[in-house]
Formats: C-alpha cells, structure tokens, sequence
C-alpha cells in the first residue's frame, strides 16, 4: 500500500473537510485508523465532524479553522500542525470552488478569491508539507480537481483552467517525488451531489440537464475511489467508468467542434 501506516506523531490533514468529498475522505481515513487534521473555514462545522470521528473511531482529530484564500493563514498551517506536535504525512487537497458566468460579467474579486482556493492552496501546502515528506523518505498526497480538467468551459472559465493547472501540476511533481518516497495521486470526480453545485450558482434543474444521471457518482464511493487510487499509487483517478469515457473524449475531441457545443449548453453563457 502506498498509504504511509498510522502513528500517533502523524497527522492526515485534509482541507475542505467541513462537508462533501472532504468530509467522506476524513471519514475514511479516520475508519483506518489515521489521525486527522480538519481544515476548512467554519470552526463549528469541523468541532461536530471531530467529535464524530474521535467517537466512532477512537482516533485523535484536530481542528484548524483556516481561510484558505489567505495566504498568511495558509503559511500558518504548518506551525500550527508542528505545534500539536504532529507531522503531515498525508496530504490531502480537497477544499474547492467555482464561479458561473462569462468572463465579462465576472466579480473580479470573486475570481481571484476561486483561484486563491483551488490553484494557490494547492500549491501553497504542497510548498509547506513536502520538504518533511522527503526528508522522511514517506508520504501520500491527494490533490482533488475534476473531470473540468480535460477541456476548456465556456462559462466557467477560471475554473476549468484551475483544475487543468491542478492535473498538470500532480503529474509533475508526482515525478520529483517519486525517488524520494512520496506519492501523488489526482482525483478527477465528475458531477457530485455535494451543493457545490448551487454555491456556484447553478440551478438544480440546471445541472440535471447539463449532467445526464449516468455521470453521477456518490460522494462516498467518489472518496473511496480517491483513497483507492492512493493505496495502489496511480497516478490519476476519474470514478466512475461514464466519467472515464466522458473525460478521455472531451481530451481527444478537436476544440473547435467540442467547445461551440458546450457553450451552447452550458448555464453560465446565458446572454453572452
């Protein structure tokens, strides 16, 4: 397995862990027996969900409220970790966001806000919590982006370009670290119902019609499949073999067929 074995010194932390795909993912490591570190931005949210792994699974389970659109809180985290005397060995990339609409009706400030969560943090805390994977020789990361990563998306354009960066950037580092014993898998989820949806700005009709059903996959078995992908070291992971198919055809598909077509359809070019 390539998931480094628990100890009491070691810590997963998990950011976006207050709900969805981060939530089952905690949930999960914490059924193996891993310590967890619970971030995201609302304290309460994490304290229920800490109690409730602690209860269940008898493991230790920290909270470390943290804006992740900040890059001074994010810097903080690894004195914060090192503090509870504890070392990260399992880095887990969850927290995301999206925007919906065409560039030009865009809140500039939300966009950058998107890009600080689900480019910079990324980046950020692969920064801070490798150089102590490497130097003990031993460590996973899971950075999560989407099945957005293998084409542009009018309409969402910010963060299917984020979730390309995040793919691309797995695959690069997951060579540099390699030959030092730590690994780095992306999960590539399809449509899942998590709200993220709705955050963005979807109606809930709205994404039934742009994602048949056949797409969907559980948030549960989406976080089994991250932690799978992680255990037999692969280098990418899109749950669900309608997503698979989907993925690799939006890849191959020329842009200038497939990209007319989801502009046509998509929610966010209403008026362009």
């Amino acid at each position: 397995m390539s998931l480094p074995a628990p100890r009491s010194d070691r810590t997963c932390l998990v950011t976006g862990a207050s709900s969805g795909i981060g939530e089952a993912i905690a949930g999960l490591l914490a059924s193996r027996g891993f310590g967890v570190t619970l971030v995201a931005r609302t304290e309460s949210k994490l304290r229920t969900l800490a109690d409730e792994l602690a209860a269940r699974h008898g493991v230790r389970v920290e909270v470390l409220a943290t804006d992740l659109t900040d890059a001074a809180a994010r810097g903080a985290l690894l004195g914060r970790v090192e503090d509870l005397g504890l070392e990260v060995n399992v880095l887990v990339n969850n927290a995301g966001v999206s925007t919906l609409g065409t560039v030009f009706r865009s809140d500039a400030d939300q966009e950058i806000a998107m890009l600080r969560t689900d480019v910079e943090a990324v980046v950020h805390l692969c920064s801070l919590f490798t150089p102590g994977m490497v130097e003990r020789r031993n460590g996973s990361i899971l950075n999560v982006a989407s099945t957005a990563a293998f084409q542009p998306i009018p309409g969402q354009a910010g963060y299917g370009a984020s979730k390309a960066f995040v793919l691309s950037y797995g695959h690069a580092i997951r060579v540099e670290l390699r030959p030092h014993g730590v690994t780095v898998t992306t999960l590539c989820p399809g449509p899942v119902d998590t709200g993220f949806g709705e955050t963005a700005g979807f109606d809930p009709d709205e994404v039934d019609g742009l994602m048949p059903q056949f797409l969907w996959e559980s948030v549960d078995a989406v976080a089994q499949a991250g932690l799978e992908g992680m255990d037999a070291n692969r280098a990418v992971v899109i749950p669900g073999l309608a997503n698979r198919v989907s993925a690799r055809a939006a890849w191959l598909t020329p842009r200038r067929v497939l990209l007319p077509m989801l502009a046509k359809v998509h929610p966010g070019m209403r008026g362009a």
